[in-house]
């Protein structure tokens, strides 16, 4: 064992040697003195550079390292510039991974300290910066659909099949239960207010025209995107933690072509079967309000139900659908590619993901509404 020992010289009117030699693990810390050796080399050091040298060095741990960045840090804040000569390539590396580091911040204890006016500043920053990554993600994604066209897109074709099975019949049971459940409560309220005027049996029209036109579309939205969009976002923020990503990207992969796109094909194409399939629930769930508590016969249900649907109520709930579905991979990708790497980060951008889901599923609801009602479909 040879204690840790340390020599601080000048080599010039700008420059300082620290020359370390022996043992610097944490079973010499008490005899390293580490906070006298910090102290004693500050207060000679100024503006200067300070050159410290470890050919000495034998064996050593964390407790080298986190003495070199804490020397580091206050030189730093007195002007000066610390280098590293000669010592062993894994304190060097450990060194500067830790110099790189930035501090960690404490966004919501710094938030509330922020004014008023800097909040709503720093809000509209974040929509701009978000709005622009959105242009940029979607650009990326068209390109990445066109080299899925030509063939030329790096993928695993199992990844969409796997993706399939998640967004499309693991959703069955939870779409299943919700629809029946929005056709049962539209057509009781609906039917309150017609036993006013003796119309109970047009109940079937509303729940029809209100599951293939709207609801059913709207429904299986909002569970899909808090059901495979927060998935998306967590799964892609988790690889952006482990740096899977990057991984990618140095291995040649296109982090678009092989996560995003397989994801977006699967809920593009899943969702309007699942919209389908929510209306038929929904019109069902109508069905048996109407047969069981108000009396209507299920043959005039099902004729009046005929009579007020057409094909172009459901190519509106399909076309909604497969819109939604996009919205919802678009939004779930894009916040798992713009995760951080903590854990913390993960669950913002899974709740960030549902969150931009939802706003575009509505704000894009309104838009076909309005397009359709101007165009009298």
């Amino acid at each position: 064992m040879s204690l840790p020992q340390w020599r601080l010289d000048r080599s010039g009117p700008l420059e300082f040697i620290l020359e370390l030699s022996g043992d610097w693990s944490s079973l010499h810390a008490h005899c390293a003195d580490a906070a006298n050796l910090i102290d004693e080399v500050c207060s000679h050091l100024g503006k200067e550079a300070m050159i410290v040298r470890g050919s000495g060095v034998g064996q050593w741990d964390t407790f080298l390292v986190a003495l070199l960045f804490e020397l580091t840090m206050r030189c730093k804040a007195k002007g000066g510039q610390v280098e590293l000569a000669d010592m062993p390539e894994g304190v060097r590396v450990l060194w500067l991974m830790a110099a790189k580091t930035p501090a960690a911040v404490d966004r919501r204890r710094t938030a509330a300290k922020t004014s008023r006016l800097g909040s709503i500043g720093e809000s509209t920053q974040a929509l701009v910066s978000d709005l622009l990554f959105l242009n940029r993600f979607v650009g990326e994604a068209v390109l990445s659909f066109w080299r899925l066209l030509v063939g030329r897109a790096r993928y695993r074709p199992l990844d969409i099949w796997i993706q399939i099975q998640d967004a499309g019949p693991s959703a069955v049971p939870i779409v299943t239960l919700i629809s029946l459940l929005v056709g049962l409560i539209l057509a009781f309220v609906g039917t309150v207010q017609l036993a006013l005027f003796g119309a109970e049996l047009y109940i079937a029209d509303l729940v029809a025209l209100g599951m293939t036109r709207e609801m059913g579309a709207l429904m299986t939205a909002i569970i899909v995107a808090g059901r495979s969009g927060a998935a998306f976002a967590a799964q892609i923020g988790t690889m952006n933690v482990n740096m899977e990503i990057p991984a990618l990207r140095v291995m040649g992969f296109s982090s678009l072509d092989f996560l995003v796109m397989p994801r977006l094909l699967a809920l593009s194409l899943m969702m309007p079967l699942l919209g389908l399939y929510s209306d038929l629930l929904g019109i069902i769930g109508g069905a048996l309000v109407g047969v069981s508590f108000f009396d209507i016969p299920l043959s005039q249900f099902l004729s009046r139900t005929a009579q007020s649907v057409d094909l172009y109520d459901f190519f509106i709930g399909v076309f909604k659908c497969a819109l939604f579905g996009t919205l919802i991979a678009i939004s779930g990708c894009m916040r798992g590619i713009q995760c951080g790497r903590t854990a913390s980060a993960v669950g913002d951008a899974a709740t960030s993901a549902v969150v931009t889901s939802i706003v575009m599923i509505v704000i894009a609801d309104s838009i076909v509404t309005l397009v359709c009602n101007r165009l009298n479909i």
